[in-house]
């Protein structure tokens, strides 16, 4: 396969994936801002600033925080190249150009969710007040476009470059999202425990849809199963380990076409990791730091991207 198709098929489904992703924080933030109306804009809304790494950006552009400058910042602003409509066209950009590579269907979606999102930017006063119903829109696309992919396109390598991207941007926003939680919104050790840090780990619950899965599976909210389930379990899809494990089981079926040895380095930085999830638990990540053991988790996962890139992307001179 040529590098610049499977290079595109990659970031498609890494593009569509993270607007899926944005689209929940918002609409979980959102839901959560009406329970703690008490609480100012800047540390309601800013956080998700922090979950995209975007903060400098979005002071360049905004300065002060408010919830629409946020929500415009997050969903439609061009000059944020991850907000949900970049990423969006970026998607539909790398779709047109290897239209040939692709299914009919999948490319029909792309372009129809890429023309409907355009539009909804250019009337986005009209949502901004009740953004639910455009947020799940999002949603479904993204997960629309996953099953047009699975059952129109033969599950070749193109297939998995797809579904390599997919899981390796969801680890890496689950992880994220963690991070803010745990790092950010509750930095007093009094407010451990209380009902707004509860109301909060169920909202991240809900961003990455584990709440009633979680609820199914251990019951009562408890922070340490709650990192437990959204890191470790090897069943929830959205679970760091699921992500990465599927990750790794991808790029295996892409190496096997290339003949190429376990010892590529990017199969080897997502087989040690996934070799130490497997075996780690919450008390140990606790111990390590939560902080530094999820910083060292975006680490090793933006690793393992650069390393496909290299290897498979990157123009060779």
């Amino acid at each position: 396969m040529l590098s610049r198709v499977a290079n595109s098929i990659y970031w498609i489904n890494r593009y569509i994936e993270r607007a899926e992703n944005y689209a929940r924080f918002i609409g979980v933030n959102a839901n959560l801002a009406l329970d703690t109306a008490n609480i100012p804009d800047a540390m309601q809304w800013m956080p998700l600033v922090a979950t995209t790494a975007d903060e400098e950006l979005y002071k360049d552009i905004y300065g002060e925080p408010t919830q629409e400058n946020i929500f415009n910042f997050l969903t439609f602003d061009d000059e944020n190249s991850n907000s949900i409509y970049a990423c969006v066209m970026n998607a539909r950009e790398n779709s047109r150009t290897i239209r040939e590579n692709i299914s009919i269907e999948m490319w029909e979606h792309i372009n129809g969710f890429y023309h409907s999102v355009r539009n909804t930017a250019d009337n986005r006063q009209s949502i901004i007040a009740n953004p639910r119903e455009f947020l799940k829109e999002i949603v479904q696309g993204s997960q629309l476009l996953s099953g047009i992919e699975d059952s129109t396109i033969s599950h070749t390598e193109a297939w998995h470059f797809g579904r390599l991207g997919r899981f390796i941007e969801r680890a890496d926003k689950t992880a994220r999202l963690l991070d803010v939680k745990y790092f950010i919104l509750l930095p007093s050790l009094d407010e451990v425990g209380s009902v707004l840090d509860l109301i909060q780990w169920s909202a991240v619950l809900k961003s990455v849809s584990a709440f009633m899965m979680y609820r199914r599976k251990h019951g009562q909210l408890v922070p340490q199963k709650i990192i437990e389930f959204l890191i470790l379990d090897k069943q929830f899809p959205r679970s760091v380990y699921y992500c990465t494990a599927s990750a790794q089981v991808m790029l295996k079926n892409i190496l096997k076409t290339h003949h190429s040895s376990v010892k590529n380095p990017a199969m080897r930085k997502l087989a040690m990791l996934n070799s130490e999830l497997y075996y780690t638990n919450t008390k140990e990540i606790m111990k390590f730091g939560m902080h530094e053991y999820i910083d060292r988790l975006q680490t090793i996962i933006n690793e393992v991207n650069n390393e496909i890139h290299e290897m498979f992307f990157a123009v060779k001179d």
